[in-house]
């Protein structure tokens, strides 16, 4: 103990020691230098030092500091605590602070913010849709950063959207990347037309509402991360890019699409066509009145043309530029359109009774392709077939969409069109049950069974079921601008998402024939965690129901390297936490 007192071992006792020698016992500063293993200049630096802070009054903290338990006060400790306060007043969840704590580079884990909101009286939010949260982040005192392309750089982030990032492997065992590379979409140094078109379908996969009407997702890392940016562009980048599409480089982009799909199997050899009404709530004169089936009436609207696949689902065209004047003709500029992009195998064009003139049904038999639609009745008509005897029609036993059948009365005959010129078609009669007027099917296919022509006009009633969709879901009812053009390119990137969708459901055994809106709302609304090394980019997903189901799907195509993510490989877990 007393060696303890005499042989100081650490630099503050021996300071302690050599100063008190000097002061207390009053020893000569050379003696205690000496003694201490001092040089004299640096024993009197130390008392100059020990004199200025007692005047100060530090001494007592220069050799007795304090520690106080528990974890030292951050200098931002109350900027960041009064930042977490204002984002929950914003009713956001804790994951979502997190979120934004991390493009901002404040360190703070989930546990930490759930202790300040605790500390602060705040309860626990209650289960909530997405309508409910307000996504407005004004008067928060933060920005999004710059967004730049991908760091390569280690890190570990919360997403709130990491459910999206199951997509990546999609696009790359799919070729979309290769695809949009080689379109003639605009890009720049700073972000390339892969990293600015996939910062659109981003958005589109997420279920974002409006490009100006959310600033949540400027600060999302994963939804950066799947565009390979640090974080996706503030709303104003989406606008000007738009700006610079034009319609032939949506032509161009559905066209390379469509040889993509018919070389990995998903177009049959029928494609079904029907309109869309996208209503614009601004003030523009120029947009003509549209029937919306959504609104039950007629509004000042964007009249879109809609083709898909009625056995996969895969849409294959769209088209905003129709105007009232054109509209009979837009299918025939499918026609062309068509088979430009994806070969001659196209054999069957279903649509409804207004979707072009009897004059155009024409041209579709000269260019052997074969047509059924609905005839429109009149008085007339409907007074020759209520002529004939119920009793008369033979039963047919239908398929429906669930694997059910229904029994329908049939009446086929042979009828002439003015319109349609000196050549046959064939018209089958649908009477249903109860006084429902009866269904005029024409077509000029003579080789198929009635059963088969009917289930064939069936299945057109689901790209109804895919409008609606669009509407809904993408948003096509939310546009922010009456420009054509710029509705062209947004309906061109729902396309795009939308068959995303179904190139997702078809690796979920069971999950086939879900809407996009079940699909996101079942599998890629989920929060996680991205972890980056210099080869790896692992997501763990937050444990949900239908996760396993992920997991199964994506361990057949995973893990795969991911050139916009720098060549870093992408691997999907479970988080181990729910």
């Amino acid at each position: 103990m007393h060696d303890f007192f005499k042989s100081p071992q650490t630099t503050a006792h021996k300071q302690y020691e050599a100063l008190r020698a000097f002061f207390h016992e009053k020893m000569p500063a050379a003696e205690v230098a000496r003694q201490f293993d001092y040089t004299l200049s640096a024993f009197y630096s130390l008392v100059r030092d020990f004199k200025k802070r007692f005047k100060e009054n530090q001494a007592d903290s220069y050799f007795f500091a304090e520690n106080k338990a528990g974890r030292k006060p951050r200098e931002d400790h109350d900027q960041i605590k009064d930042l977490i306060i204002n984002l929950r007043k914003k009713y956001l969840s804790v994951p979502d602070i997190k979120s934004i704590l991390d493009t901002q580079k404040h360190s703070r884990s989930e546990k930490q913010i759930y202790n300040i909101l605790k500390g602060e009286g705040f309860a626990r939010l209650p289960r909530r849709g997405s309508t409910q949260k307000d996504t407005k982040l004004e008067n928060t005192l933060i920005s999004a950063p710059k967004t730049i392309l991908l760091p390569n750089q280690e890190e570990e982030v919360n997403t709130g959207n990491a459910g999206i990032l199951c997509f990546l492997p999609l696009l790359k065992l799919y070729g979309i990347d290769t695809l949009i590379k080689s379109s003639n979409y605009p890009g720049t140094s700073t972000l390339p037309a892969l990293n600015s078109i996939l910062a659109f379908v981003a958005l589109k996969l997420s279920n974002v509402r409006r490009y100006t009407a959310d600033d949540l997702w400027c600060m999302d890392r994963g939804l950066g991360l799947f565009a390979g940016l640090n974080v996706l562009p503030k709303a104003a980048w989406y606008s000007s890019y738009s700006h610079r599409v034009t319609r032939e480089m949506n032509i161009d982009f559905l066209k390379s699409m469509n040889d993509l799909w018919k070389q990995k199997g998903f177009l049959s050899d029928t494609a079904n066509l029907d309109f869309v009404a996208v209503p614009y709530w601004g003030d523009d004169a120029h947009l003509e009145n549209n029937w919306s089936r959504t609104r039950h009436q007629a509004l000042p609207s964007i009249l879109a043309a809609i083709a898909h696949d009625p056995d996969t689902g895969i849409m294959t065209y769209g088209d905003t530029g129709v105007r009232h004047e054109n509209s009979s003709n837009v299918i025939i500029e499918f026609l062309d359109f068509y088979k430009q992009s994806a070969g001659s195998d196209l054999k069957y064009l279903v649509f409804d009774s207004k979707f072009t003139v009897y004059e155009n049904l024409r041209k579709l038999d000269d260019n052997n392709v074969k047509f059924i639609t609905i005839r429109r009745r009149g008085k007339k008509i409907l007074q020759e077939i209520n002529a004939i005897d119920p009793k008369t029609w033979p039963l047919e036993k239908v398929e429906t969409s669930n694997g059910k059948t229904r029994n329908l009365k049939v009446l086929e005959q042979t009828i002439f069109l003015k319109e349609y010129g000196k050549k046959e078609l064939r018209q089958i009669a649908i009477m249903g049950n109860g006084k429902i007027k009866p269904a005029l099917i024409i077509t000029n296919d003579f080789d198929l069974s009635r059963k088969e022509i009917i289930r064939k006009y069936a299945k057109r009633w689901l790209v109804e079921k895919n409008i609606s969709e669009q509407t809904h879901f993408f948003h096509l009812n939310k546009i922010s601008s009456s420009m054509v053009i710029k509705v062209d390119f947004d309906l061109t990137m729902t396309i795009l998402a939308h068959n995303l969708y179904r190139l997702f459901a078809t690796n979920l055994i069971g999950y086939e024939h879900q809407t996009a809106q079940t699909l996101y709302e079942k599998f890629v609304c989920n929060d996680g965690i991205i972890t980056t090394d210099s080869e790896n980019v692992t997501v763990s997903l937050k444990k949900k129901r239908n996760l396993p189901a992920i997991l199964t799907s994506m361990a057949k195509i995973l893990p795969k390297k991911i050139e916009w993510l720098n060549h870093r490989t992408l691997n999907i877990k479970t988080a181990s936490y729910s």
